[in-house]
């Protein structure tokens, strides 16, 4: 049975990108949904209990990240600059710590929950995953730099760094958590300063960096033709590029996830027009999407056996107004001032998608203990938010990016008076 439902996941997972293009309906939502009806259906699955099994869950959706992670840097073309990823870095540094605070605040005053489990809920719903709608992202890479539409780029930028960036917050949980109620003292937080923000962040961009640029140089300018790894054209490398450059940073006790995404950015400034570069990410994209299928397979297998039987309407309340309230206001308040256009500046806050990250910052911090909260409540709120992103997210994306790209190459076509425009043009529309 699960030899069957493996081989009929991998083809789905290859078929239905085709069959649901354009159309209100995702491939993660159909894998969700169908988690959830053969769970119902009387057939010999595992069960799926992310609590007695926390240490699985948090390597495979560990894996599944930092794989997304590099096709996300891979697939970008803008050089990093600090103007020309102005929405990214709006994102990440107004729109994500806004985020985190009010949910915060949401689940410590609707939930009645303790500090550090209200911290740890904020942090782990904090990062946004777009893998979960492929409309929301940057396809392949191509040879220009200017062909990629704010709300793509914005969305896959912010989602390839604050994966990184949410970890200092859960570090900040599970020390609070730790710290047997001794609150904002200096008997955790400077070491959390020092350590988990300055030190493993520095040391997963250094680490990103110098990786990225010792594949960058075997990739593309090595002297021998059998080391130059371009020349071969082997995709799967690009597995040994992110494993490299998280089990390496992760040694060094930095934030993997950071050096994952940098390493994929330095690798792609090594020799931006190459044709490798699609080699490497359509490999990636494919092994991306397999976990990706598997694992919204296995969660509404976890939600139709009971998942969500300890959540509340309060923590149903949480997940929502994030979803609905908080991520829609943030977003937008991040991007005043950017060259976004206001319709896309609505649309790039609304797609705060959440999603595996979310999956696995939870597992890892609750190997450790002292939340007061019952993990399974733990799980149904964040199991709820993201099978709700996954539902509102999945259904909305085709028609609201599809809507954006007409009124786009409709503008461009005006703008040079009739005939095709080309796609820098149309993506430097603003709408």
């Amino acid at each position: 049975m699960l030899f069957a439902l493996f081989g009929a996941g991998a083809l789905a997972a290859a078929v239905l990108p085709r069959l649901v293009a354009g159309r209100p309906l995702s491939v993660p939502l159909v894998f969700l949904l169908c988690g959830m009806a053969f769970q119902a259906l009387p057939v010999p699955l595992p069960a799926v209990d992310p609590v007695a099994d926390r240490v699985w869950v948090e390597h495979l959706t560990e894996i599944c990240v930092i794989v997304s992670l590099m096709g996300a840097g891979l697939a970008l073309n803008r050089p990093v600059g600090r103007r020309t990823w102005q929405a990214p870095w709006r994102l990440l540094g107004v729109a994500m710590p806004l985020t985190i605070a009010a949910t915060g605040l949401l689940a410590w005053w609707l939930l009645d929950w303790p500090p550090a489990a209200a911290l740890l809920l904020a942090a782990a719903l904090a990062p946004t995953d777009p893998v979960l709608a492929s409309e929301v992202r940057v396809g392949a890479p191509t040879e220009s730099e200017h062909d990629e539409d704010e709300v793509r780029f914005a969305l896959t930028g912010e989602a390839g760094l604050n994966d990184g960036l949410a970890f200092p917050v859960v570090m900040a949980a599970v020390a609070l958590a730790g710290s047997a109620g001794a609150g904002l003292s200096g008997e955790w937080v400077g070491e959390w300063l020092l350590v988990d923000v300055v030190y493993r962040c520095a040391v997963g961009v250094l680490g990103g960096l110098a990786v990225g640029r010792l594949l960058g140089w075997l990739f593309f300018r090595a002297e021998r033709r059998a080391v130059r790894l371009s020349e071969h054209r082997d995709g799967f490398v690009a597995l040994g590029a992110t494993f490299l450059a998280y089990g390496v940073t992760e040694l060094a006790h930095g934030y993997g996830f950071l050096a994952v995404f940098v390493t994929a950015c330095r690798i792609r400034a090594a020799e931006r027009d190459h044709g490798y570069h699609t080699v490497l990410h359509d490999f990636v994209e494919q092994v991306e999407r397999l976990l990706t299928a598997g694992l919204l397979f296995l969660l509404g297998a976890f939600v139709a056996r009971g998942g969500l039987a300890a959540l509340s309407w309060r923590g149903a309340a949480v997940g929502l107004l994030l979803l609905l309230a908080v991520r829609p206001l943030t977003g937008w308040v991040a991007q005043l001032g950017t060259v976004a256009g206001p319709r896309e500046r609505v649309v790039t806050a609304f797609f705060g998608i959440r999603g595996v990250g979310s999956l696995f910052y939870l597992a890892y911090a609750l190997g450790s203990e002292g939340f007061h909260v019952p993990a399974e409540e733990l799980w149904a709120v964040v199991a709820f938010t993201v099978v709700a992103s996954v539902l509102v997210h999945g259904v909305s994306a085709a028609p609201v990016i599809s809507r954006l790209d007409r009124m786009r190459v409709v503008r461009a076509r005006r703008r040079r008076g009739g005939g095709r425009p080309g796609d820098d043009e149309v993506a430097h529309e603003r709408i």
